[in-house]
């Protein structure tokens, strides 16, 4: 059975854009793969541990060869207990919100918390960084209240989806499919976007199991 696992970023609930757009996707793939199973991990739900002073010290441990004790050893439990939930789908489903330019901090912890040495990358000093997911593929939905790509620089930048992409594909996930709707609150007229933003994951969804193959689907 494919699973899809999906990842949410937006604390907003009923009134999240992102998260009405998330649903779309997943009626349409639930009607056109009723064998897929869905998970969904709200971020903001409280069982994403810190990653401070002795999940770091633990990281560099193990960079060095060693293995982690005491606190530390704690610490990097939860980081694999945490990367293994997320390493256990098949592929993802996740809903970005646009906050300060960039993507929430809920989202940025969850990638600096999985993101470790074995899990998410391994390394060669001579040839550098290699992902370790293989054969996943996502989902990403951006939204924006201000933000939008043919909007001047007086309306912000984005340093969201360059931001997360960049991570998905160091990560190993090269096949991404994207969904924005930016911007969704400073426009005269939001309901042009929110259609297209809808029929979009709506395609996406309908052809997501299959390989990317099309700009309509791998854009």
């Amino acid at each position: 059975m494919t699973t899809l696992l999906h990842i949410s970023a937006s604390p907003r609930g009923q009134r999240s854009e992102s998260l009405a757009i998330a649903a779309t996707f997943l009626d349409t793939l639930g009607s056109a793969h009723p064998d897929v199973e869905v998970e969904h991990w709200d971020l903001w739900d409280g069982t994403l541990p810190d990653f401070g002073p002795p999940a770091a010290a633990a990281k560099m441990a193990v960079f060095a060869g060693a293995e982690p004790e005491g606190d530390e050893a704690a610490a990097w439990r939860a980081a694999r207990d945490t990367f293994e939930r997320f390493d256990s789908a098949d592929h993802y489903l996740f809903t970005v919100p646009m906050w300060n330019a960039s993507v929430p901090y809920i989202l940025k912890q969850f990638i600096d918390v999985v993101s470790q040495p074995g899990m998410v990358f391994g390394f060669d000093p001579v040839t550098g960084y290699t992902g370790l997911l293989e054969d996943k593929r996502a989902a990403v939905v951006y939204t924006g209240a201000v933000y939008g790509p043919d909007r001047g620089p007086d309306f912000g930048s984005d340093f969201q989806q360059p931001y997360f992409e960049d991570w998905l594909s160091w990560a190993g996930v090269d096949d991404i499919r994207s969904i924005a709707f930016r911007p969704n609150l400073a426009t005269a007229d939001p309901e042009p976007g929110r259609r297209a933003a809808h029929a979009r994951a709506a395609a996406v969804a309908r052809g997501f199991l299959s390989p990317a193959g099309s700009a309509l689907l791998a854009g």
